[in-house]
């Protein structure tokens, strides 16, 4: 195949890919994906094929200026491909690399995990995300299978199996109405598992029926009032975080990492976050259909934001194109004045534009669902994070919060 040189950027081009699309073998209650479908009705099959895996492979690997190249599986379930699948996009990463280093992480429940499926993992090195929503009965709540079987048991044969054939796994945990209320429930289910990266992600999500079948509305549709029933609330959010938090700073610092404390450390102190939706822009991680379409960014799949088809226009095109840099800068620009006056605006930059969607006091658009919450979050740690700020400013370890809390020079709230 003919090899294509691309003109160098500053930043590394980051488009995730779905090779199954929304296709799942659970029906999760909140599941924003399942829905999608229903733009591809025309599909005969929803699964990405090998033509255009080596097409994406070879241009996602020319576009990048830096020496490490990280392609994220995401579904979906990512495992209802074979693991021949697999097998052929090493193949074709290694043809393809040109001297870079190749990193793979993939997103799945973990339901379809045995042991071939783990030693692939374990034998070429790939980080295993499971979505796992803490202990059997809040797990169960919302994700069972079309059957509306529950999917807990299945998913802890996964991680078990992971365990044994030691492949690098990490925790993506959805807090919804029902289990926000049980944080150190949460943790504790954690921590039992040895698992030491958590990420959780808060539900936000409002009902907008549309023509096509979808019922979840995208985020400037403001016809849509109605929020849907799993929804976290702010002050749940913000309750779970200093639950959280309190119990994490007295003797799990630097042992247990949990995203959103890491990422709003790194704010504190000037860094880049390691999440998108605490950064100041967006915009930077893409996401790729099963048959070539490229959207803004995996929570933005709506006809509205769709960049285009890989097999009509490049990577580079699409995603350094004028319409996704101003994707990406409306996310300081649009927003209220009300957040632009806050003192934590450094800490959350807004938040993911995807939950902006209610108004401020006097009456402006685009403050975010989950405000209130974020807020009580940051009010809370702040003395904390400004002395772990200072370690880090004078070379010493932030872990240091915990003997400090423990001499009680630094009280909990």
């Amino acid at each position: 195949m003919k090899k294509t040189t691309f003109a160098p950027f500053a930043k590394p081009l980051y488009v995730m890919l779905k090779p199954v699309g929304a296709m799942c073998n659970l029906a999760c209650e909140y599941c924003y994906y399942l829905e999608k479908l229903n733009l591809y009705k025309n599909s005969k099959k929803y699964i990405m094929s090998d033509e255009l895996l080596e097409k994406f492979t070879e241009e996602y690997i020319n576009s990048q200026t830096m020496s490490q190249v990280l392609f994220t599986w995401h579904g979906g379930e990512t495992l209802m491909r074979p693991i021949s699948f697999y097998k052929r996009a090493l193949e074709l990463q290694m043809i393809y690399a040109n001297g870079r280093t190749i990193d793979n992480c993939i997103q799945t429940n973990g339901t379809l995990l045995n042991d071939e499926w783990c030693e692939f993992f374990h034998d070429n090195n790939w980080l295993v995300g499971i979505s796992i929503d803490g202990p059997q009965d809040f797990h169960d709540e919302y994700r069972r299978d079309k059957q509306g079987k529950p999917s807990f048991v299945k998913v802890m044969q996964g991680i078990n199996l992971l365990k044994k054939h030691d492949v690098q796994w990490n925790a993506m945990a959805v807090v919804n109405d029902y289990n926000a209320d049980y944080p150190l429930e949460f943790y504790h289910f954690f921590k039992e598992l040895n698992c030491h990266y958590i990420q959780f992600s808060p539900i936000v999500e409002r009902i907008c029926e549309h023509e096509d079948g979808r019922h979840l509305a995208a985020p400037d549709e403001t016809e849509a009032h109605q929020m849907t029933r799993y929804c976290v609330t702010p002050e749940q959010w913000g309750t779970f975080l200093c639950a959280l938090f309190d119990e994490w700073v007295k003797e799990d610092v630097g042992y247990y990492y949990i995203q959103i404390f890491d990422s709003t450390l790194a704010n504190w102190v000037g860094q880049q976050p390691g999440v998108c939706t605490m950064s100041k822009t967006c915009g930077h991680a893409g996401v790729m259909e099963f048959n070539g379409d490229v959207y803004s960014c995996d929570h933005f799949v709506f006809p509205e934001y769709k960049l285009g088809n890989i097999y009509s226009n490049t990577l580079v095109e699409m995603m350094y194109s004028e319409r996704q840099q101003n994707f990406g800068r409306l996310k300081y620009d649009s927003l209220p004045t009300q957040c632009k006056e806050c003192k934590y605006l450094f800490a959350c930059n807004g938040g993911c534009p995807k939950n902006r969607i209610l108004t401020t006091t006097t009456g402006e658009p685009g403050l975010n669902y989950l405000c209130k919450g974020y807020y009580k979050f940051f009010d809370h740690v702040a003395p904390y994070m400004d002395f772990m700020k200072n370690e880090l400013m004078n070379e010493r370890p932030p872990a240091n919060i915990m003997q400090a809390v423990r001499d009680h020079s630094i009280n909990l709230n």
